[in-house]
């Protein structure tokens, strides 16, 4: 997760990284203190997923982020979500030219022309997937990290040079090879944080423990 100005006062440990909450629980620094953002980091970030259409929906708003603040693309999530028939990939497939301008009328999404048809066009990629692996999650999860490749100790020094990875580049590669767009390796990193395949809560964090708990006891999907 990028370091975002969120216009809060809360302000963070320069050296752990970590924001004491109105609740006295340390957390990382990111949400900036936004109840709303808060809930997202307590409840959302880094928590194993498996479903597809949460998968879709992730990476699709990961893309519209791409130059924006995610607290941006937050509050402006229910009306994607009504924008883009819930992100259920098999309808989106199917929009059409008054879809897209549609979308393009609609103030209560990212207006972005490239973006709004970059999600029609990925929503036709994951059908594709789907058919070859069973499920999105199948695919996106085979790109896991081992956990050799990753950092040792998660603390805010080391938390704020990832970007990208070597795993994320690859995905991002395989993607685009087949036909995704607005999937780089960073976009591509931050839909890895979301989605729990990495747990990036900092050392020290309330939520890390349980995160890792989760992922622990997640049960990985395989091609079917």
């Amino acid at each position: 997760m990028a370091e975002q100005n969120t216009g809060a006062k809360a302000e963070r440990d320069p050296v752990t990284g970590l924001l004491t909450g109105n609740d006295g629980r340390e957390r990382c620094w990111w949400h900036g203190g936004l109840d709303d953002y808060q809930l997202y980091h307590d409840t959302e970030w880094g928590w194993p997923v498996d479903e597809d259409r949460r998968l879709f929906e992730k990476v699709c708003l990961e893309g519209f982020q791409s130059g924006l603040s995610w607290l941006t693309i937050l509050r402006k999530r229910d009306a994607f979500r009504a924008a883009f028939a819930n992100f259920e990939f098999e309808e989106v497939a199917r929009f059409a030219y008054a879809d897209v301008e549609r979308c393009l009328n609609d103030s209560g999404i990212v207006r972005h022309r490239g973006k709004i048809e970059s999600t029609i066009n990925n929503a036709r990629r994951a059908l594709e997937l789907k058919a070859e692996f069973g499920t999105l999650a199948a695919y996106f999860w085979s790109y896991e990290p081992e956990p050799q490749n990753r950092p040792q100790r998660l603390d805010f020094a080391t938390a704020r040079t990832l970007g990208k990875t070597a795993e994320s580049t690859a995905l991002s590669k395989d993607l685009k090879k087949r036909g995704w767009s607005f999937v780089g390796p960073t976009t591509v990193y931050a839909f890895m944080q979301s989605m729990g395949m990495v747990n990036d809560h900092l050392e020290g964090c309330c939520c890390r423990e349980n995160v890792e708990k989760a992922r622990q006891a997640f049960v990985r999907p395989v091609k079917g």
